[in-house]
């Protein structure tokens, strides 16, 4: 005789199911990895690239959360405004690099996370880093601030205020993570 006890025990520990593409990201990161490393687009290899990047994430999957669903045009909205602000940041710095060394003025920037999502923190951190002109930052969780080194600025707040506008929110909107309540109202 089944209890409601014994239903619902077996119900919560079913595994779930994989899918064949269930990481988009992962398997496409995958088969370009082989055609890079194969150093050919022979129909071979690219048909190799395509199996490696399906198989490969439907083995793992068991040991892999289930897949962010990704709104694509926030990511490539992201991706490109990324790309931009690197192109513009390394003109910036190698004019800082190239002019007069009494200009910079270095700071620690306090930038409060909208989320406590470790991955969009982290993405977030890798985004800053990646920019030109921020060495490097602390990502302090508890306190919910990312603690950002730029190489020069002269208003913190206003600087905080463009990552988080130009960085953050569309990442959270791509990664669809609502902010958490009260994090938005102190900016």
């Amino acid at each position: 005789m089944r209890t409601a006890s014994h239903t619902t025990a077996t119900a919560t520990t079913t595994a779930r199911s994989v899918g064949w593409f269930d990481h988009p990201v992962l398997s496409l990161l995958l088969g370009v990895s082989w055609l890079a490393l194969s150093h050919s687009l022979a129909l071979v290899h690219v048909l190799s690239a395509v199996l490696i990047g399906l198989i490969i994430p439907r083995l793992v999957g068991g040991f892999l959360k289930p897949g962010d669903r990704l709104h694509w045009p926030s990511v490539i909205a992201l991706a490109g405004v990324v790309l931009w602000d690197i192109v513009v940041s390394n003109i910036t710095v190698a004019r800082l690099v190239l002019g007069s060394m009494d200009k910079p003025v270095p700071l620690w920037i306090p930038v409060p996370l909208a989320t406590r999502n470790e991955r969009v923190n982290a993405l977030f951190a890798s985004i800053i880093t990646t920019t030109p002109g921020t060495v490097s930052c602390v990502v302090d969780e508890p306190q919910g601030v990312i603690w950002v080194h730029a190489l020069n600025g002269d208003d913190p707040v206003a600087m905080a205020k463009d990552m988080k506008q130009r960085y953050e929110a569309p990442l959270m909107r791509a990664l669809g993570i609502p902010a958490e309540a009260g994090k938005e109202a102190a900016w």
